[in-house]
């Protein structure tokens, strides 16, 4: 009977985290709030799973599929153009990261000394990666709180998307489309479901064979960078890949959305208001830095305001390269910024970090050793 039960309990928890999450999209969608449909599953999941303890559920291979289909439309931008830019513009690159690298130890450990949270968490916590990529590396490191990482991650998220889109559409950047406007491209259908095929079934199989295999041999976020560098492969090869529909990007938002907002885990904050005032304080200040550091952008290089900004600014790629396009930045430059910044964060941060928890650990033991 406890079998039959657990067989029919399971579904049902599916369902329920389904159309809880549907309904928060939906509402997100209503109130205009920036990409609706990943953080109103998020939010309306997090909420119903901390309310209605044990009746939710959703299963990893669900919002892997999610991460294949992002991975899919990451590989897409990386066309010969934005290579091009970024083979040019590799030393300043490489300059802006490390720079805003270092802006986000120093308030890992400033969130550190404030709180109660190990500089493993709140370094993790700060890095600007995209929020599921974040998560996952969380995931895959020993001795992190992933709820208070996912906390860090969701305000920082939350507030570059909102803030970002007003001071780029604010008499500052000197443009003047509204942030309505913004609202209106993200939502309106790029891609048609009869412009797919037959391409699309290339780039599936590809894809889904690239990501199992990254993941068989242990390469980190296989699910997600697996079709990232296959589809960009295959496109520089000649073969460039259609655009997916809103409707199917949505759908893989909302699959890994619930998987995010189920593992928020409120109850297990010691000091929630602390966590959410450091959160939104250090938010700020890291969007005070980007904002400062593009004006060092335009000395180098001659871009717009907006260009600079778009580039350096710490929210996800998807969405600044959608406000590019909307104010005619230089979407070469912006996106090939935000590509170099997510591959040094998946390629070069975890050694890193691997290094730099190592040396501190063995430090402690030193310090810790009777003399």
């Amino acid at each position: 009977m406890a079998i039959n039960k657990i067989s029919l309990n399971k579904p049902m928890k599916l369902f329920v985290a389904l159309i809880t999450a549907l309904l928060g999209g939906y509402v997100f969608q209503l109130l205009h709030i920036p990409i609706p449909w990943l953080l109103g599953p998020m939010i309306a999941v997090l909420i119903g799973s901390n309310v209605f303890k044990e009746r939710y559920a959703w299963p990893t291979p669900i919002r892997n599929a999610g991460l294949i289909i992002v991975g899919y439309t990451i590989g897409l931008s990386m066309t010969a153009t934005a290579l091009h830019e970024m083979a040019i513009q590799l030393p300043s690159m490489l300059l802006m990261t490390l720079l805003l690298m270092l802006l986000c130890v120093l308030l890992a450990y400033v969130i550190s000394k404030l709180s109660r949270i190990n500089f493993k968490t709140a370094l993790l916590g700060s890095i600007p990666g995209g929020l599921t990529q974040m998560v996952i590396l969380a995931e895959e490191t020993e001795g992190i709180n992933l709820t208070i990482v996912t906390v860090l991650q969701v305000i920082r998220l939350m507030m570059i998307v909102i803030s970002v889109p007003l001071l780029v559409f604010s008499p500052i950047m000197g443009n003047q489309h509204t942030a309505q406007t913004l609202i209106q491209s993200v939502t309106t259908t790029t891609a048609s479901w009869g412009a797919l095929s037959p391409k699309i079934f290339i780039f599936a199989v590809v894809s889904i064979s690239c990501a199992l295999l990254g993941h068989k041999i242990k390469f980190p976020t296989a699910f997600l960078l697996g079709p990232t560098f296959s589809t960009a492969i295959i496109q520089l090869l000649g073969l460039h890949g259609p655009a997916l529909p809103t409707s199917l990007i949505n759908a893989a938002q909302i699959m890994i959305g619930i998987q995010v907002g189920l593992m928020l885990k409120p109850a297990q904050l010691n000091n929630k208001v602390q966590i959410i005032s450091l959160s939104i304080g250090s938010s700020l200040v890291l969007l005070l830095g980007s904002f400062g550091l593009s004006f060092i952008f335009m000395q180098l290089h001659a871009i717009s305001k907006s260009t600079a900004l778009l580039s350096l600014a710490p929210g996800g790629m998807d969405q600044m390269g959608i406000i590019a396009h909307e104010i005619n930045a230089n979407l070469s430059v912006v996106v090939g910024y935000q590509l170099f910044r997510t591959f040094f964060i998946f390629f070069a941060v975890p050694p890193l970090l691997r290094m730099l928890f190592k040396y501190s650990a063995t430090k402690k033991i030193i310090r810790n050793s009777p003399s």
